[in-house]
């Protein structure tokens, strides 16, 4: 191991020093295939582990600098165990695959308890108000993620090509581990879909019509199949209503539906029915917690 050691009288660097060290943090998650999403929690917690210690480079810096920040993200800011860690991880990261350097056992390190909760979900009655209470793309969403167990992300992020009627099956992409897998469409789904992606294919006919019409894919597939973009397969099955373009190509193509409009729509159903909210609580990273426990419909 290459202990890494930075006198207290370190220097403080200037901007764009951070700026450089950020943008190979950058290159280092890509080149290891990390998620977007994870790139952009990683950089910041460098960030402001950066900022914590008065803008020193963390070159200059340790264990007892990294401890020191964990240990106020604990006592004075008092996130949660999950959020320490995920700051744990981002700076193992920038400094074993960045910096190049094995860090000691950090043992002044305060770590945050993860507190026992018990899981709160809710009956098939109360599951059954809330979904009927949706509305819009959030109702078929949300039937999703009750009857096919998926997670929100895991929804939106489905493309057409990954909907087949006829096994009554999806597949989910670099789902939970980046790993594929197959889960069942529920029988009581296949219309609400069929009608769902039969508007969604007219407004797409539309849009390439007017000489848009793209949809974003990994570089890879996008060099090896240069028309794949417009073409129906790749759109995603629930498209945001807003178009925009990209800074790169220069196309005009549309996302997936944001999470956040499934999210509020879910907590105005919630409400609405009288249900607490955070049983129905989704998020970008973990499973729905109103399908767990309930049969889901078919």
């Amino acid at each position: 191991m290459i202990p890494i050691l930075g006198p207290p009288d370190a220097p403080v660097t200037a901007p764009a020093t951070t700026v450089r060290l950020l943008d190979r943090v950058r290159v280092a998650l890509r080149t290891l295939h990390y998620s977007a999403r994870t790139e952009k929690a990683y950089v910041g917690w460098i960030r402001r582990f950066i900022l914590f210690h008065g803008k020193r480079h963390p070159e200059a810096m340790g264990e007892p600098e990294i401890g020191a920040f964990l240990s106020s993200l604990a006592t004075e800011v008092k996130v949660a165990a999950s959020t320490q860690n995920q700051a744990l991880a981002a700076l193992l990261f920038l400094y074993q695959e960045v910096l190049g350097h094995e860090l000691r056992w950090m043992g002044g390190l305060v770590h945050a308890k993860r507190p026992a909760h018990v899981p709160v979900v809710l009956t098939p009655a109360e599951a059954a108000t809330l979904l009927a209470g949706l509305t819009g793309p959030a109702a078929l969403v949300g039937s999703l993620l009750y009857g096919a167990g998926l997670r929100l992300l895991e929804a939106l992020r489905l493309r057409v090509k990954d909907v087949d009627f006829e096994r009554r099956e999806l597949i989910v992409r670099r789902g939970k581990g980046q790993k594929d897998r197959h889960t069942v469409l529920p029988g009581k789904l296949l219309d609400p879909l069929r009608d769902h992606l039969a508007r969604v294919r007219s407004s797409h006919a539309t849009d390439v019509e007017e000489g848009h019409g793209f949809v974003e894919l990994p570089e890879g597939l996008r060099r090896k199949y240069p028309s794949a973009p417009r073409e129906w397969p790749w759109q995603w099955v629930f498209p945001a209503t807003r178009t925009y373009v990209d800074s790169v190509t220069g196309e005009t193509r549309r996302h997936h539906l944001h999470e956040t409009v499934v999210q509020k729509e879910l907590r105005r159903a919630a409400i609405a029915a009288n249900i607490p909210s955070n049983p129905v609580t989704t998020s970008a990273r973990s499973r729905s917690s109103w399908d767990t426990r309930t049969s889901a419909p078919r």
